[in-house]
């Protein structure tokens, strides 16, 4: 038989000095990245777990300092069934759901026509109106509602649900369409040209090459109006009078809030309830989300 081949001495360092920096590598990585990453999804997650652990608690262990915060001793759903039974929750997230639905959609119909004509048609004030749909996002809606409130009012809108699916718009439009003008720019023009001159018109050239190939933009930009209108307050708040046509984050806070007294329990079941839309949103189109935002802000 054949004897084993001896290690060298020189070849027995080597290996323990590439283990060595394999080890390091790793160790730095997990440091550097890992650990990290770790830290911040714990903190953006906390206020979630907190509001599924409240949700549950009955009030006698939700005041009692010697329980456990993190786990509840004695789960209980009573604060969904006080939620559901004694609320009009369901009414409102209907309406909640509407809303954010109906103006979004018409904030993307104009945004994309908007955003295209602003990115690829020259025209006088072309770069002023690009800039003046931004500025036009950061007025503040304290500064809005009262002029707008005598606006609905004299269109007989005002207290219907109605009148926040056209008045969302006047603040998802403007960002949607600097954000689309950002990702439009990205695309190459060359190959809308190519069908203008084999005899598309603009609109089938829009509609056939350049909106596919713009989807992860629209998609980032209905997001952010979609998340903008359901999370909506003053709006909401101002003109809309009636409980059964409120929305969410209104009716909850004048239903469950009184004077000084806060009902904790159906309040945080309400909040995760309608933070579930929004974050199944984001989880099903993260993919398109992120590439849309990352080429419009490079672009824009």
């Amino acid at each position: 038989m054949s004897a084993k081949p001896q290690v060298q001495p020189k070849s027995r360092e080597v290996a323990f000095r590439r283990r060595e920096r394999n080890w390091g590598r790793i160790l730095k990585r997990l440091l550097t990245i890992y650990l990290p990453l770790l830290f911040i999804l714990a903190a953006m997650l906390l206020p979630f777990y907190w509001m599924a652990v409240t949700s549950f608690k009955p009030y006698q262990e939700m005041f009692n300092l010697k329980a456990n915060p993190f786990f509840p001793a004695n789960p209980t759903i009573e604060h969904y069934v006080h939620l559901f039974t004694k609320t009009r929750f369901p009414i409102w997230l209907k309406n909640t759901a509407l809303v954010a639905l109906c103006s979004t959609a018409i904030s993307m119909v104009i945004s994309v026509l908007a955003g295209y004509s602003l990115s690829r048609l020259r025209f006088r004030g072309n770069t002023f109106l690009g800039l003046a749909a931004f500025v036009t996002y950061l007025v503040p809606t304290t500064l809005l509602f009262i002029p707008m409130a005598e606006v609905t009012r004299s269109l007989g809108l005002l207290g219907k649900t109605e009148v926040l699916i056209i008045v969302y718009p006047t603040f998802q439009v403007p960002f949607c369409t600097w954000l689309l003008m950002g990702y439009f720019r990205t695309l190459p023009p060359d190959l809308e040209e190519c069908a203008m001159v084999d005899g598309a018109t603009r609109w089938q050239a829009l509609r056939k090459i350049t909106l596919p190939l713009a989807i992860p933009g629209v998609i980032t930009a209905g997001i952010f109006a979609f998340t903008l209108s359901w999370n909506e307050f003053i709006y909401g708040l101002v003109l809309v009078t009636s409980d059964a046509r409120r929305t969410i984050p209104v009716g909850v806070l004048t239903s469950l809030v009184v004077g000084d007294l806060y009902f904790w329990g159906p309040l945080m079941a309400a909040a995760l309830i309608g933070s579930v839309p929004v974050a199944v949103l984001y989880g099903f189109f993260v993919e398109q989300y992120v590439a849309g935002l990352t080429a419009g802000a490079v672009k824009g």
